[in-house]
């Protein structure tokens, strides 16, 4: 519901399980994944959606669409999928839908992950068109940047959890609370007596995090992605070069043979026939490497957030860690 230029979301439900006939195993899980993603789009799941809208309106509950949500991994999740939903839901629905990211990684780590993102008016109007070459690029001055628009988001509680804390026995602390300063901090008992002083090794260790490792090793994929990409298009762009090389021999060829007969006094004969004999490549498609180099941009920003505290720890001991330093 939109209150005031701000877009609430207060409820939302899953749409139901895509069941795919199991024949091999490899093709059955890419089968379940793809059916999954576009189940947003599916008639079926748009049926159940209005069906779903319709009860939420008979509890006098707020009723109106307003986007769709999804999970994520790493923050992967710019793909053609989430595109395609997501200009299904702005095209259909209503230009003010959002599509809601759930990091599931960063939220099993206790950091509440939650994004909300909606599609430029630019990219609407690029993909309505389904064009996407260079020429197309360079007009409308298109970039990778112009795909996503991300939006502030504040989470609420409802009033029914609201109330429900009210009825608790015990009051909720009133002042913010202290959270642990470690994870040995979670595992020991809040009740056993500590000396003081308590040492604290975890902050000294220098182990890389393992949520950086796997970041690094995603982009390292999506930089070969666009590299492979890239390779693609100077392919095509040397076949071009070979038929427009080719199609230019045979103008001049026709030019000559049309000038001999001309001092012979013969019908000329046709030089626009190249069109029937020749055949220029199609360009490929570039919004696989917009999406691409998206999705490297949001790695590149997750590596630069895990690398903050790491990167000062090494600092410290960089002495032990290269050679020489040691002697200075």
């Amino acid at each position: 519901m939109d209150v005031n230029g701000v877009l609430q979301v207060t409820n939302s439900f899953p749409f139901p399980t895509v069941e795919v006939p199991s024949i091999d195993s490899h093709h059955d899980s890419n089968s379940a994944t793809n059916a999954a993603a576009a189940a947003p789009r599916a008639k079926a799941n748009t049926v159940y959606q209005s069906d779903m809208i319709k009860y939420l309106r008979e509890v006098n509950v707020d009723a109106n669409n307003v986007g769709w949500y999804t999970s994520a991994n790493m923050g992967n999740f710019v793909n053609a999928n989430m595109i395609e939903n997501q200009y299904f839901y702005q095209k259909e629905m209503n230009e003010r839908t959002v599509a809601l990211i759930h990091d599931v990684s960063r939220s099993s780590q206790g950091s509440m992950s939650l994004r909300a993102f909606r599609l430029s008016p630019s990219f609407m109007a690029a993909y309505k068109e389904s064009k996407f070459t260079t020429e197309s690029l360079q007009k409308s001055s298109l970039t990778y940047k112009d795909i996503l628009v991300e939006l502030p988001l504040t989470i609420h509680n409802s009033h029914l959890l609201t109330s429900f804390l009210h009825q608790l026995p015990s009051k909720p602390p009133a002042g913010p609370l202290e959270f642990p300063a470690s994870l040995a901090s979670l595992k020991a008992d809040p009740n056993a007596p500590q000396p003081p002083l308590y040492p604290n090794f975890d902050s000294l260790d220098l182990s890389i995090d393992p949520f950086l490792e796997k970041t690094c090793d995603l982009l390292l994929d999506s930089i070969e992605t666009h590299y492979t990409e890239l390779n693609n298009h100077q392919y095509y762009q040397r076949q071009l070069s070979r038929e427009q090389a080719k199609i230019t021999a045979w103008q001049q060829k026709r030019k000559a043979e049309n000038a001999t007969r001309a001092a012979a006094k013969q019908p000329l004969l046709p030089e626009d026939e190249w069109t029937r004999l020749f055949k220029l490549p199609q360009e490929p498609s570039r919004l696989e490497g917009l999406l691409n180099s998206r999705q490297v941009e949001q790695y590149a920003r997750q590596v630069d957030g895990f690398t903050a505290s790491i990167s000062g720890k090494m600092f410290a001991v960089k002495s032990n860690l290269l050679p020489g330093e040691s002697q200075q």
